[in-house]
């Protein structure tokens, strides 16, 4: 890990600090009230973090429009992957503990059974819980894929410094049964539909293919370093699958990534800029097929994100075309009628700060016929072609490119209350903080965006040099034959379907929904081969002319097959 002083690093960009500009002094202030507030939502000692269990993390104070006292598997590990950080790279000796406690309580919460089953039939899935470690059993969006990922790269972090100071028999006999659960997980599931960060969309998602993909890298090393020589073959052929799997996002007639395979939105989201912030890596440089911070596809979805909200929030109005703006998780967004979010615009700082120390480190920038309209908005001229940085033109776009980075944090500075506490959003008229209170995510945010403002590069996960494979390969994991049948009678022309939360079911999609038999009329039926270790949610749709009649609520479910089933229903 390599940390490099705040001058330094604006010097590498071409750009010469002789005062103190108004990042420095808005970050000055906030990242300490920002540790802060992450620390008191910390249980049990926490001070905002009252009935939580040791080592849990709660996702905000918050009990009441919305509430979020909960933990959140990927909330708390994304959290607590930046004290893993700070403590590994001996900034902050005190956290020593915590982590401790935090691998505790997350080791824990993998053997709750919870709606999306045991440890070993999908229940890593579930993606929250309640603060004592306790399951939820309401209705909500899962499972959702990304925890484990997330989680075990917090815990391969740990691991790997522990293994560079000499504590192996802790990290081979501890952490790994851990990590080893979390790791089998994502080998075995990362082919299946989930839920995405933001909860709402059931199909595939960008950010959870990127980090599902990061964490097999990493954990194929650290298995080899324990000798665990079949996890190393199974993580390394399963990334390659993902790696492969992952360029199937990119849109190239539109030029960004499409953050879903489902749902009907534009695809443009948040969620691709938190992928490449969360998979940086610098000894990739700007590699494409990883979607480095700095490579072409990356810079040139940021441009297309950043653009959709400039018209649609009242405070950027008047804002110029090529100045930061407020941004949000996703321009179709209703969630509290839809505002800017303090963790979104953080992160399209983070990621340009990234690009910037990936370039001074290469030596030179590129611009290609992806990214031209990327950095014409800072040298509108400019033509495709590598810079040395020794050149005017790199001189130019990252003294541009970092004035546009420090302006996001200045978004958020503007709209950060006297007291430095982070809610979830800010509202899209007044900038006033709104949604809950104290988000642990949104303190992350901010800590991360300033250390890599400040030069601080994360250790590399293995990104550099990798190849796509010329053919994708699934992996289905278990599967099970399941027949479905129902009563339902009919009139002449009209037909029967199936939809649902699986693949196999086409995700939900009417246009897609699987035809049943009327063989045995007035019993419809077919028969699909489904994940035999997953929570299965579904319904039957009428189809006659252009008329589609969904089945009446709730949907029908079962869990986790143990074998060949037949299900046996009656139209409602």
């Amino acid at each position: 890990m390599r940390i490099l002083c705040l001058a330094s690093v604006f010097g590498l960009w071409g750009t010469t600090i002789s005062q103190p500009s108004s990042v420095d002094t808005y970050l000055r202030a906030e990242l300490p009230i920002a540790k802060a507030g992450l620390l008191a939502n910390i249980g049990p000692d926490g001070a905002k973090s009252s009935g939580a269990k040791t080592g849990i993390v709660i996702a905000s104070p918050s009990i009441k429009d919305p509430d979020y006292l909960f933990t959140w598997v990927r909330d708390s590990s994304l959290v607590f992957k930046v004290l893993v950080d700070q403590y590994t790279t001996g900034r902050d000796n005190s956290l020593r503990t915590l982590i401790d406690n935090f691998f505790t309580a997350e080791a824990a919460l993998q053997q709750v059974s919870n709606p999306s089953g045991t440890v070993i039939t999908g229940g890593l899935g579930e993606p929250k819980f309640h603060i004592d470690g306790t399951k939820i059993t309401e209705d909500w969006g899962r499972p959702q894929r990304d925890g484990p990922a997330l989680r075990s790269t917090t815990l391969i972090t740990y691991a790997n410094w522990l293994l560079r100071t000499g504590n192996r028999t802790f990290v081979a006999d501890t952490l790994w049964p851990v990590i080893k659960l979390d790791l089998d997980y994502v080998a075995t599931h990362w082919n299946r539909s989930t839920f995405d960060l933001w909860e709402e969309l059931h199909s595939s998602s960008f950010f959870t293919t990127a980090v599902q993909h990061r964490v097999l890298r990493e954990g194929a090393v650290l298995a080899a370093q324990l000798g665990q020589t079949t996890s190393v073959d199974t993580y390394k052929t399963q990334a390659t699958n993902l790696l492969c799997f992952l360029q199937t996002y990119w849109n190239p007639e539109g030029g960004y990534i499409t953050a879903n395979t489902g749902g009907g939105r534009s695809g443009k989201d948040s969620n691709t800029v938190l992928a490449s912030i969360h998979t940086w890596d610098i000894e990739a440089g700007c590699d494409a097929t990883t979607f480095q911070p700095c490579s072409d596809k990356a810079l040139s979805n940021l441009k297309v994100y950043v653009d959709s909200f400039r018209a649609i929030y009242p405070i950027n109005a008047g804002i110029n075309a090529t100045s930061a703006v407020a941004v949000g998780r996703y321009p179709e967004d209703v969630w509290y009628w839809g505002n800017p979010w303090y963790l979104s615009t953080f992160a399209v700082a983070e990621q340009l700060y990234d690009a910037l120390h990936t370039w001074a480190s290469v030596g030179s920038l590129q611009v290609t016929d992806i990214s031209l309209a990327f950095f014409r908005q800072f040298a509108p001229s400019i033509t495709p072609g590598t810079y040395d940085s020794g050149t005017s033109q790199y001189s130019q776009l990252t003294s541009a490119i970092a004035t546009f980075a420090d302006g996001f944090v200045e978004v958020a500075a503007k709209y950060t209350p006297p007291n430095g506490g982070l809610s979830e959003q800010y509202q899209n008229k007044t900038g006033a903080p709104l949604s809950a209170a104290d988000l642990t995510w949104s303190y992350a945010s901010v800590m991360t965006a300033g250390d890599s403002r400040a030069g601080v590069t994360p250790v590399s996960w293995g990104a550099k040099d990798l190849t796509v494979p010329p053919t994708c390969t699934p992996n289905p994991g278990p599967q099970v034959s399941v027949t479905f049948e129902v009563l339902a009678y009919t009139q002449f022309g009209e037909n029967i379907y199936l939809a649902g939360s699986a693949d196999a079911l086409k995700n939900w999609s009417p246009d897609d929904a699987l035809l049943l038999s009327a063989e045995d009329y007035p019993t419809w039926s077919i028969t699909v081969m489904l994940p035999a270790d997953d929570r299965i949610e579904y319904k039957y749709i009428r189809k006659f002319q252009d008329k589609v009649i969904w089945e009446s609520n709730p949907n029908n479910r079962f869990n986790y097959p143990p074998g060949n089933v037949t299900r046996s229903d009656v139209w409602r």
